[in-house]
């Protein structure tokens, strides 16, 4: 029966004969570093059983207080291991010790027993934390039984074949670094091209069981307290909505006047209305970016600008390439999908006298501290500023989200807005979003998706092919792969959504954007990943 203990720690190690038992805390410890361990999380230490003995070994599984496990050659030759080399392979007919004897050790505290390596691969909740790492002399690698928990995975999770494991790329030797794949100069023009604007992630998991990694909101969601809320105001659906108290609770987070707030269904809701109520003549938009305010400027018959920005520069904003005539711009912070988190002078430097800034920041919540906020400033003409709680908070069925602007600008949004645009139920999700102890839990969110960000962020720099954007801020993070449309079928098949890129202005089909999700959820991925890249390649 598997083990309903919590995660536990076991350390692969590979060592050459005479290797001190210095050398070997040296690594141990900074693999356990990696994985935000400490010695006392390790639970036993295996090796090849002609090593077992070795003092270096024996001396450093007494400082961490677990006994020295040795496999026989044959038994880690049948564990397949993430990342195999020519060397022990012809030694031992494992291709890394170090791996094959930390998977069987987490195998065997799932079930009490050591298992056969065939069997190993299928143990659902064993993962490698950290792959292979080297020094001179000791290779360690660190994995765990994860026992899995309601609600902490889609509860389809496809148990996938670790014969390619999770990670790609040699642990050890620098990266081959793809040739940069430039976007698009940073310039201003119209288009009339093919982009599919109205694609949006949820197209990816729909009619299908998949790992969802296509659409950004938080899993989880919504929590209880959140659910209670809105089940409790359905007793007062024969009545009108009345959006008073939640507007006052929105102005009051953001230290506003009521009369600079709008409630609206979503932020989306926002882009249509600036499209048909604000009077505008020379539109842009800041791409790549959420596609839908471009989208919702052409429906209202505006000829739209782009300002496409740079792979090369980071996809951060100058401001000078936007266009002085521009009477309006349209940028995100943090941009989806980029997931950069623009500096708030380089964005408030696009204002004008005569010009309407808007900014949208649906995913500011996600970001510790809300850096770089221009929600509550009233001292930036023109500003709009945008925001969801469909994110954070799992509401995207509810359609919730507000606008901040100049109370005049307000006005023309709302005369725009059919009566009664947002559904009782959602108003009362909008006031209880803004007390004091969602917030804090929002702030705690952001914390943890920073942490788990990096998990992922640091799983994908092991693949030679991926490259991952630099300094992403949101809840998720945009890579670059040669033939990712084709990368994204082959997840499809081992059971993942992603988000494609080339719907984008700016990007092209070598782009996916991935959700930010727990670790147990992120390994996986990286496994059928590496799978999905050796099956194409």
């Amino acid at each position: 029966m598997v083990s309903d203990r919590g995660a536990s720690a076991h350390l692969g190690v590979g060592a050459r004969p005479g290797t001190p038992v210095e050398d070997v805390l040296a690594l141990v410890d900074a693999v356990l570093r990696e994985a935000g361990l400490a010695r006392g999380d390790v639970r036993s230490l295996g090796t090849l059983d002609a090593r077992a003995a070795e003092p270096g070994l024996t001396g450093a599984a007494e400082v961490l207080g677990v006994p020295v496990r040795g496999f026989a050659a044959e038994e880690l030759a049948a564990v397949p291991v993430p990342h195999p080399s020519a060397l022990p392979l012809t030694a031992t007919g494992t291709g890394s010790v170090a791996e094959a004897a930390a998977l069987s050790l987490a195998a065997s505290d799932a079930w009490g027993e050591l298992l056969p390596g065939a069997v190993v691969e299928a143990v659902a909740g064993v993962m490698l934390l950290v792959p292979k790492r080297k020094n001179a002399r000791v290779t360690c690698a660190l994995a765990a039984y994860v026992p899995l928990r309601p609600n902490e995975d889609a509860t389809d999770v496809r148990l996938l074949h670790r014969t390619h494991g999770y990670i790609a790329g040699e642990s050890g030797s620098p990266p081959t670094i793809p040739t940069p794949h430039t976007t698009a100069a940073m310039d201003m023009h119209t288009h009339t091209d093919a982009h599919d604007l109205r694609h949006h992630g949820d197209a990816e998991v729909r009619d299908e069981k998949l790992i969802d990694l296509a659409v950004n909101v938080r899993t989880n969601t919504p929590p209880d307290w959140l659910r209670e809320r809105i089940a409790d105001s359905l007793t007062g659906l024969a009545a009108y909505p009345d959006d008073r108290a939640a507007r006052a609770a929105v102005a009051e987070r953001h230290d506003l006047p009521s009369n600079r707030v709008l409630l609206t269904a979503g932020a989306a809701e926002a882009f249509v209305l600036i499209a048909r109520a604000l009077p505008v003549r020379r539109p842009v938009v800041v791409h790549p970016q959420f596609t839908e305010p471009e989208a919702a400027l052409r429906d209202a018959g505006h000829e739209v600008g782009r300002v496409l920005l740079r792979e090369a520069d980071g996809f951060r904003l100058d401001p000078a390439a936007v266009p002085e005539d521009a009477d309006l711009v349209v940028i995100g912070n943090p941009t989806n999908p980029t997931s950069v988190l623009h500096p708030a002078e380089s964005i408030t430097a696009l204002a004008r006298p005569g010009r309407i800034l808007v900014v949208d920041e649906a995913f500011m919540d996600a970001v510790p501290g809300e850096r770089e906020s221009l929600a509550g400033r009233t001292d930036v003409p023109g500003l709009v500023v945008l925001r969801s709680l469909t994110k954070t908070w799992g509401l995207a069925g509810l359609r919730i989200g507000y606008a901040l602007a100049e109370p005049e600008t307000i006005a023309a949004l709302e005369r725009a807005q059919p009566l009664w645009p947002v559904s009782t139920p959602a108003l009362v999700a909008a006031e209880a979003c803004m007390s004091r102890a969602a917030l804090a839990e929002a702030e705690h969110a952001a914390h943890r998706i920073g942490v788990e960000r990096a998990h992922l962020l640091a799983g994908l720099a092991e693949f030679d092919e991926v490259r991952a954007v630099e300094g992403a801020e949101g809840p998720f993070v945009l890579l670059w792969i040669d033939g990712a449309d084709a990368v994204r079928e082959r997840l499809r098949s081992l059971g993942f959504a992603a988000r494609r890129g080339d719907t984008f202005p700016g990007l092209d089909r070598n782009w996916l954007r991935l959700a930010v999700r727990d670790r147990a959820t992120t390994n996986r991925f990286l496994q059928a990943l590496d799978q999905a890249l050796l099956i194409g390649g």
